[in-house]
């Protein structure tokens, strides 16, 4: 196991339906093999936030696997999102998704029951000591209500097969903190975060813009890790319309809006989420084609 399991770029897909509602998997095979081919995506994260996870069923989240792996895990990792606020079902997920043959499992802190820190370091050890496929832990308080924080994070990376964060906490300090005292891989789950984790150790992104970026991204990436900085600093420049553009409203919303203005048809959303709005859709596609996207 090495600290670059799951490689430098990945983006957490989203799901598109059929005009009916139900899944369109042979859209999600389109998008995941442009993804990978076309954006050079090391790994793809299914069924995560961006996913809409919390409005499909564990069929449908096993029936993607399914048909992602089937298209472009012989390329690429594929990682599925697993967590929720139960730790018996998070487990019961996890082993569908091994089952499925994912290459690893992304692990959001439970939310809504905001468990303490040691409730939380058995969430976690629960699960990683249940299942056979590494662990990428999503430290998303703004979602979850609480952090992972970080004496718990140092503690629970003792595990190993713990091995990487999807930091969307936005405190860089404490990140550092845990990167100097543990191997976890860093990857920031906030696009335009990328750079500033890179520079304290991080390992690269879980990306919602990289639907679109994924290679000026990796370029920005690669220019850092080579030592221009400067060149790294001016990518990210141009690329930050994009990376808060996107999170201009909920994030699916508007990458779905910009694929369907690139000749994809990822569908709408599902309740309660409601499409983006014509002026928010056509903004963010304003921004993409603004920065040569």
């Amino acid at each position: 196991m090495t600290p670059l399991t799951f490689g430098r770029i990945q983006t957490a897909m989203v799901t598109p339906f059929h005009t009916d509602g139900s899944v369109n998997y042979d859209e999600a095979r389109r998008l995941a093999a442009h993804l990978v081919d076309n954006q050079r995506n090391d790994a793809l994260v299914i069924n995560g936030t961006t996913g809409e996870c919390p409005t499909t069923t564990d069929a449908e989240k096993r029936a993607l696997l399914d048909v992602v792996i089937a298209e472009v895990g012989d390329r690429a990792a594929i990682i599925a999102g697993v967590g929720t606020f139960d730790t018996a079902h998070t487990l019961e997920l996890a082993h569908a998704a091994e089952d499925a043959g994912a290459d690893g499992l992304l692990v959001v802190t439970p939310y809504y029951s905001r468990p303490p820190q040691d409730a939380l370091a058995d969430h976690f050890l629960t699960v990683a000591e249940g299942t056979g496929r590494p662990i990428m832990i999503y430290d998303i308080p703004h979602r979850s209500g609480i952090p992972v924080e970080t004496a718990t994070m140092i503690e629970v990376a003792a595990h190993p097969r713990i091995v990487a964060v999807k930091d969307a906490k936005g405190l860089v300090v404490e990140s550092a903190k845990v990167i100097a005292a543990t191997d976890l891989a860093y990857y920031s789950g906030d696009d335009a975060m990328t750079l500033p984790l890179l520079a304290v150790g991080g390992a690269g992104v879980v990306g919602t813009s990289t639907h679109f970026t994924g290679v000026a991204t990796r370029e920005m990436i690669e220019a850092f890790l080579a030592g221009d900085v400067a060149g790294a600093i001016a990518r990210n420049a141009a690329l930050l319309p994009v990376y808060t553009g996107v999170f201009a409203t909920q994030g699916c919303l508007l990458v779905k809006a910009g694929l369907a203005a690139r000749g994809f048809s990822p569908g709408g959303v599902r309740r309660p989420l409601l499409p983006a709005s014509p002026d928010q859709a056509a903004a963010f596609v304003a921004v993409l084609e603004s920065s040569g996207f």
